[in-house]
């Protein structure tokens, strides 16, 4: 790849950028007008929007084991999501009780799924540095802007209590959680389909959960437990089944 800045990488990485601020910034947002259970749900649901995605934007149809796999792992992301609550009271708080942080986190899912699919599109094309870099600056530049009109206009005004807890939020959330992940995926996300991609994403909420309970004690729960079970079948079923059906085949 060109490892120059062209009209083309320039043009992608940016692209690419705002399509991650957009996902990052409407969940951040979202999550302060609803609640961790239904924003933890409505962003899993990008797990079934990459695989749509995937056949509109590249014409690329999923195999018949990532379709499997990716209507467990939702089923999965249901039970983990519930917080050990009734399912049924998840399903019916979203639809009696949908609000514009339900909204929000919705966008943020689908644009996260568009990431997802045009960071396939755009990794197979353009310099692996480039797009890093471009995306970052992009995504930074464009939450400055936005906390400046927040700010500007009042409706989230700035306030700066610079702690120490502060400095490393700051430190964590920017270099491990950003920088790094986000390296990590534009590098080596092309060795996966788009599809595979959403259902190796849907463990972060099973990540999320193991940190919560070494680090802040909070417990797991029985449906905390089976959703991520399911989470861990539709990814090993995604996986292994097109190779077990050409076993059988044979």
């Amino acid at each position: 790849h060109n490892k120059k800045f062209t009209k083309q990488n320039l043009r992608a990485g940016i692209f690419i950028g705002i399509l991650l601020f957009i996902g990052f910034a409407t969940q951040t947002v979202g999550l302060k007008f609803t609640s961790a259970t239904k924003s933890a749900f409505l962003t899993g649901t990008a797990v079934i929007i990459v695989p749509l995605l995937q056949v509109i934007i590249e014409k690329r149809p999923p195999t018949k084991g990532v379709i499997i796999g990716t209507m467990i792992v939702m089923i999965g992301i249901s039970f983990l999501s519930s917080g050990g609550n009734s399912i049924n009271n998840l399903f019916v708080d979203l639809g009696t009780n949908f609000n514009i942080g339900d909204l929000l986190t919705l966008i943020c899912a689908f644009f996260f799924a568009l990431y997802i699919i045009y960071l396939d599109v755009e990794t197979s094309r353009y310099d692996f540095g480039i797009l890093l870099f471009l995306q970052i600056i992009t995504t930074a530049v464009l939450s400055l802007l936005f906390l400046i009109f927040f700010s500007n206009t009042n409706l989230e005004p700035l306030k700066i209590n610079l702690t120490t807890n502060l400095v490393w939020a700051i430190i964590y959330t920017s270099i491990f959680a950003t920088l790094i992940t986000t390296a990590l995926q534009t590098k080596f996300q092309k060795n996966v389909t788009p599809a595979k991609a959403g259902i190796i994403f849907s463990f972060e909420p099973i990540f999320a959960a193991v940190f919560a309970f070494f680090i802040l004690g909070e417990k797991i729960t029985n449906f905390g437990y089976l959703g991520a079970g399911l989470i861990l079948v539709g990814l090993l079923i995604s996986e292994l089944y097109e190779n077990l059906l050409l076993k059988n085949e044979r």
